[in-house]
Formats: structure tokens, sequence, C-alpha cells
């Protein structure tokens, strides 16, 4: 559900902060798409896809960021770097939480994975 992806997103922008990430936007949106997390990373500019699920019944997270989606992400990652006038190294990450229906901490984990394409 969006209440559960907003959630999630919340979740790992705190953990990106926490690893001394400067986050500089949350659900960007432009004609050509939507990015999760905008951050740096030290010198790289870091865009974020991130994935929320209470089972993997239906696939791992990451099997969602399909080769239609990465070039969404690509497009609108163009995007935010030349409205920006950004000339940066930038790379893609997906970050997957995983959770129960109730987001317990116990039960709640999150994989991150730089340059995932």
């Amino acid at each position: 559900s969006r209440a559960e992806g907003t959630w999630g997103e919340a979740l790992v922008a705190d953990y990106l902060r926490g690893r001394s990430y400067r986050l500089v936007a949350h659900s960007y949106h432009c004609r050509f798409g939507e990015i999760d997390l905008i951050a740096w990373d030290g010198d790289t500019l870091c865009f974020v896809e991130v994935k929320t699920r209470t089972n993997t019944q239906m696939g791992l997270p990451r099997e969602y960021v399909t080769a239609g989606k990465q070039a969404r992400l690509r497009k609108t990652a163009l995007f935010y770097l030349s409205s920006h006038d950004l000339d940066c190294p930038a790379r893609f990450d997906v970050a997957e939480v995983y959770t129960d229906a109730r987001h317990s901490a116990r039960s709640t984990r999150i994989e991150y994975i730089e340059n995932a394409f």
C-alpha cells in the first residue's frame, strides 16, 4: 500500500542519515517519474528506490525494480541532475525493507544494495 511505502521510505531515510548520508529529496517527482529518495554519500549522489514487503511469496523486493522501472529511474535521475546543474558521480541503490504486518521493530530489517543497477 502507499502508506506502507511511505513508512518504508521514512525508515530508509533514517537509516541513511545514520550512515552519514545527506538527504536532499524525498518522493522527487517530474514528468519522467518518481525517485523515492535522493541523498549524497560523500561526493556521490544516490538515487534510492525503496521496496517494502511483508512477505516474499511473490519474489524479492529487488525483483520489482524491472528493466522498465530502471529506465524510468535513469531518465528521472538525468532530469534531476540537469535541472539542478549537477555534474557529479551518481549511482542507483535499492533499499529493501522487510517487516511484518504491524511493522514491529523486532521483525523489521533493511537490506541496502549499493549500485543495484
